[in-house]
């Protein structure tokens, strides 16, 4: 089993694999990210060339599309080898012409793909409750199924390639729009001079609340106070280029995602104002101490 691209969600990743038993070979183009994994004895490859030719699947999960084009295409890339019936699970989150593409190369070399992007942060992928979009051949998606298991509480095959893309696009504005209208409404309760935490509690029992807010409403109130909320798990640059992504893939469409826009614009001056590393549950406390006494 190989893992190309070692961020966050790469890392947990790879080790939910190693846990659940399996063999893992890793690499990332900054070998930094490897030392965490090597300390527990994974082995790590030379280059994405070497990834594959110790693996039969292999999971990537890069930045985005300029990334997968370097991985996949440079001189000693993932395509650059044999790759004749191996099957390749991307998991990125990229617009659906992005996988549409790179399913044709795939193609040409003799191999499979499956996109796969999922849904859930460090925390879900370290415990194998992640969400999986698939899209694909239904033989690929049986071909990974049962790693796929593993990895999710959920997986589904919406159809062709580019159908996972398209749901987690579809899935992830939502919350990326809830954490700007959240810090939108505390701003205009702040001034009642209610405890966060107790604030945050009664905001995740209305009708507005996602489930989110009821997993991480510790962070979120804690955050509110100036206080530390632990280490980030979906930061804010990240929640921007997905914001990017949505943009431009309705673009592509031929409409326009005007909330999806305006909370892109908010997170654009929160990331210049110095918050673009900090944890999507610190984003309310930007607007609301922004906008309010």
């Amino acid at each position: 089993m190989g893992v190309a691209g070692l961020g966050r969600m790469g890392s947990a990743i790879a080790q939910r694999l190693i846990e659940v038993g399996h063999e893992v070979v890793v690499w990332n183009r900054s070998a930094e990210k490897t030392k965490p994994l090597a300390e527990l004895g994974v082995a790590v490859a030379a280059s994405p060339k070497d990834l594959v030719g110790r693996a039969e699947l292999i999971i990537t999960l890069l930045t985005d599309a300029d990334a997968i084009d370097r991985v996949f295409g440079c001189d000693e890339g993932l395509l650059a080898g044999s790759v004749a019936g191996k099957l390749f699970v991307e998991m990125s989150t990229v617009q659906p012409s992005t996988e549409q593409a790179l399913a044709q190369r795939v193609a040409a070399k003799g191999a499979a793909l499956l996109e796969c992007p999922v849904g859930g942060t460090v925390g879900p992928a370290l415990s194998g409750k992640l969400l999986g979009f698939a899209g694909g051949a239904q033989a690929d998606f049986d071909r990974a199924k049962p790693i796929l298991d593993q990895l999710c509480r959920r997986v589904e095959l919406m159809g062709p390639i580019g159908s996972g893309s398209s749901m987690k696009l579809a899935i992830n504005l939502p919350l990326a729009v809830f954490w700007q209208s959240f810090g939108e409404a505390y701003a205009l309760c702040r001034h009642l001079g209610r405890d966060a935490a107790w604030m945050v509690e009664l905001f995740a029992e209305t009708s507005g609340a996602p489930n989110v807010l009821r997993a991480r409403g510790s962070a979120v109130a804690k955050a509110l106070q100036s206080q530390d909320p632990g280490s980030a798990t979906f930061d804010c640059d990240s929640i921007r280029k997905d914001l990017r992504t949505m943009v431009a893939e309705a673009q592509a469409l031929g409409f326009s995602l005007p909330l999806a826009q305006q909370t892109l614009t908010v997170f654009d001056q929160a990331s210049q104002a110095g918050w673009g590393g900090r944890d999507c549950t610190e984003l309310p406390a930007y607007w609301s101490t922004k906008h309010s006494g």
